[in-house]
């Protein structure tokens, strides 16, 4: 599996967001992270 295709930027904000390392922002699968960020975006619209 080859890491994500996302830029470093990107990465960091979304390891700051999921509250995970980078490295394992750079190496976790696409589909869990889509999954992570989905969820994330649930709990954002509840709080609203």
């Amino acid at each position: 599996m080859r890491p994500l295709q996302i830029s470093a930027d990107t990465a960091q904000k979304l390891a700051e967001s999921l509250n995970v390392p980078l490295e394992q922002i750079m190496h976790m699968p696409q589909h869990i992270l889509l999954a992570k960020l989905a969820q994330l975006e649930n709990e954002k619209s509840e709080k609203e």
